[in-house]
């Protein structure tokens, strides 16, 4: 669950810190009190675009910060192959920094790309914004709502289908290019040809252009190798120098060798002296043996060069390795043999297509299977939450076409829901008849159903209630009730009946600190939440028949919420 929210330095907040509790968090407030504020700061913290005309006038930055409380084995696990880390305790603490032309985010004090945010908000909350129900107006999503009820019957499937998929639509490409006339097909061979046999004489061996550009780099670089040796060799042993550094050596041996016996501490300092004359004479024997040999033969020159030329162009073309060049020699010599023998070949081709084709196919009827079950179920379930929700004569159904025209990594079916509103009315799709109040309701019955299924604890509404009132705004406020049971709701309302559900109720309004304009946000009493109630409930001043009135809602939310629990 989310446990706190912690705003700075956005838009009319200066400094707010919200602690949500469990069950139903109603959050009201005056029209343009900044009650979306409080929507945007989450989305913002879970890597919405950010704006930086959002950061308070005046400030550098704006600070969003979200605790939360990760409750459960798969959310746990979710979050480990993600590799974000959850405290001990189980918290995890997002925060999202915005300046003037860039922001950061971090989770649990790590750095996290705006694609990981997106992960681990799926993982712990679900928001529903106030225009996300114009989704359900979309065909394509109606296919989405449905895969994820039946997904723990499907990921197995998907995942067969997708590599079968893959699989056949490689075959099908394949397939395709040996759709060619004849000529083309002899400029291919002809091509073919010439490219495997320039590779084949050249046989390059793994290794060998790093072994030759070492030999070559030695042969361009001999001048200058033989003097450098030649000068370390005087240097350091016989040569044109008065006395070498062997010399001297040689000369400071005997020297100690002369007195060593009248003390012995001297003997440790010419046993090393005597290693150092060693190693210079085995060191000068070792350089005068590569000086003998480093002759610069011009015949082996030219061999080398013209042999790393060759193996060069190879790499130029046909990849930047020998490796790639052996691999392009192996694909080459492969669709040699198929366009040589084109018609067995495509042959060959046809049937390994025809047999993924119809093991695709089978995998599209399993999963449309479990889809077509899915459908009775969700549609009943469906069917049940709306008529909660004041529905009255409600039908509505799931609409499955299949179409081999249409099959994808997905499957091939296509839903479309349908529904009736009113009796004696034909079954239509969605989009041809619900209001903005209807699609809102249907939005919250698929969240209820659904909300059984899924492992996310939060759930985040922002004016649910749009186009709603009377006894369906009373419905509304049970469903959320409901809901709320086993998740944790926070719903921005202007309806006083939902408002009255409220287990925890928040109150946003406008201020003025310091001379400017601040929004503030905190948790109101019982005798608070009355009065902002009465204010929900309309009039200009708050009567004592308006708070009875809010007392009166109160008490009937109590006793709704006490029958839900029984």
């Amino acid at each position: 669950m989310l446990y706190s929210l912690h705003v700075k330095n956005l838009a009319l907040i200066k400094e707010q810190e919200i602690e949500f509790s469990k069950g139903l968090n109603i959050l009201t407030g005056e029209t343009g009190a900044g009650k979306s504020v409080v929507i945007g700061s989450v989305n913002l913290a879970l890597g919405a675009k950010a704006d930086p005309s959002l950061i308070r006038t005046g400030e550098e930055y704006a600070l969003v910060e979200l605790v939360f409380g990760v409750e459960n084995d798969l959310q746990r696990k979710l979050l480990e192959e993600l590799e974000i880390p959850v405290e001990e305790d189980g918290t995890l603490v997002i925060q999202r920094k915005i300046m003037q032309g860039r922001s950061t985010s971090k989770v649990s004090g790590e750095t996290v790309t705006a694609k990981q945010l997106k992960d681990i908000s799926n993982i712990l909350i679900n928001i529903h914004g106030q225009n996300d129900h114009q989704e359900l107006l979309h065909k394509k999503k109606h296919i989405e709502i449905l895969d994820n009820y039946c997904l723990d019957d499907l990921n197995g499937l998907f995942e067969l289908l997708s590599e079968e998929y893959s699989k056949m639509k490689e075959l099908e490409k394949k397939l395709s290019e040996t759709d060619i006339d004849e000529n083309t097909r002899l400029r291919e061979t002809e091509l073919l040809e010439y490219e495997v046999k320039e590779i084949s004489e050249a046989e390059p061996v793994i290794g060998e252009d790093e072994k030759l550009e070492t030999a070559y780099r030695k042969m361009v670089n001999g001048r200058k190798i033989s003097e450098a040796a030649n000068i370390a060799l005087n240097l350091t042993g016989s040569g044109e120098m008065e006395e070498s550094a062997s010399d001297a050596v040689g000369r400071a041996v005997r020297e100690l060798t002369s007195v060593v016996s009248y003390d012995s501490e001297l003997e440790g300092l010419l046993s090393q002296l005597s290693d150092v004359e060693n190693l210079l004479t085995d060191f000068n024997h070792a350089l005068s043996g590569y000086l003998d040999g480093l002759e610069f033969d011009d015949e082996e020159f030219r061999t080398t060069e013209d042999r790393l030329n060759i193996i060069n162009h190879l790499k130029d073309k046909y990849g930047g390795s020998i490796e790639q060049v052996l691999k392009s020699l192996e694909e080459k010599e492969e669709r040699l043999k198929a366009i040589s023998d084109l018609d067995a070949h495509r042959d060959r081709l046809k049937k390994d297509y025809e047999e993924s084709f119809d093991k695709v196919k089978e995998l599209c009827e399993k999963i449309s299977k479990v889809r077509r079950e899915g459908a009775k179920s969700l549609q009943e379930k469906l069917k049940e939450a709306l008529i909660d929700l004041n529905f009255l004569d409600v039908r509505f159904e799931i609409d499955i076409e299949s179409s081999d025209d249409k099959i994808s990594s997905k499957g091939y079916d296509e839903a479309q829901f349908m529904i009736s509103t009113n009796p004696g009315e034909a079954l239509r799709p969605l989009d041809q008849i619900a209001s903005g109040g209807e699609l809102s309701r249907i939005m919250l019955a698929l969240k209820t159903v659904v909300a059984d299924r899924d492992d996310i604890s939060t759930l985040i509404f922002d004016e649910i209630d749009a186009g709603i009132s009377g006894r369906t705004a009373w419905k509304v406020s049970q469903k959320l009730g409901e809901l709320s049971a086993n998740h944790q709701i926070i719903c921005i309302t202007h309806l006083p009946q939902i408002a009255a559900m409220a287990d925890t109720h928040y109150m946003i309004e406008k201020g003025l600190d310091g001379g400017r304009t601040v929004t503030s946000i905190y948790a109101l009493s019982e005798k608070l939440s009355e009065k902002e109630l009465g204010r929900l409930l309309g009039g200009d001043e708050l009567t004592e028949a308006t708070l009875l009135n809010a007392r009166e809602m109160k008490q009937m939310a109590l006793e709704k919420k006490a029958l839900l629990k029984a």
